[in-house]
């Protein structure tokens, strides 16, 4: 079955859009752990996992563009920043933590931006694997899951939080270290 060419980028454009209803309605709640904190939390999980879904028609419908190449990450890196900067607002993460992360992420987006005329810088296998560990983690930080199993659930925060800050500070490491690498063997 064939699908419009447009499809995958529409998903992508549409996890675009939902970053600022998300971040509305966890900044709406104010840390209450109510009804709009459950609805931020479950728009940002459904908003993110259908990353995978845009690509996956992309390729199974032999239908990747540039522009997907490019709007994809920008929207993982979109939504991921809300929900840091939403989180770090609520005092429920630390500044420097989302900091770190958002230098990261705009430094590489930036990155992209200046080499698209020369190639387009698709997102390497650790990068994947940092967007999955922001994901999770951000995911467990936004379920309000203490009300329902008790504050142990907050460890598993932190540990879930550290491995996506160290993915993604090691992820960042590889661009650079892969884009010297592509620019020395082009000249």
């Amino acid at each position: 079955m064939a699908i419009p060419r447009q499809l995958p980028n529409a998903i992508t454009i549409i996890r675009i859009l939902c970053a600022p209803v998300f971040l509305w309605m966890l900044l709406a709640d104010a840390g209450s752990d109510g009804a709009l904190r459950w609805w931020a939390a479950v728009l940002f999980i459904v908003a993110i996992a259908t990353d995978g879904l845009d690509g996956y028609l992309a390729r199974r419908h032999d239908i990747v563009t540039d522009l997907g190449k490019l709007l994809d990450p920008i929207a993982d890196k979109v939504l991921t920043g809300a929900a840091f900067v939403g989180l770090s607002i609520l005092g429920e993460l630390d500044w420097w933590i989302t900091i770190v992360v958002l230098v990261r992420e705009v430094g590489i987006t930036i990155y992209r931006f200046a080499v698209v005329s020369d190639h387009v810088l698709a997102a390497a296998w650790m990068g994947k694997l940092k967007t999955v560990a922001q994901a999770l983690a951000l995911s467990l930080a936004l379920l309000p899951l203490a009300t329902v199993v008790g504050e142990w659930i907050w460890w598993v925060n932190v540990v879930t939080m550290t491995i996506a800050v160290v993915l993604t500070i090691a992820s960042g490491i590889d661009y650079i270290v892969s884009e010297v690498r592509g620019r020395r063997a082009r000249t």
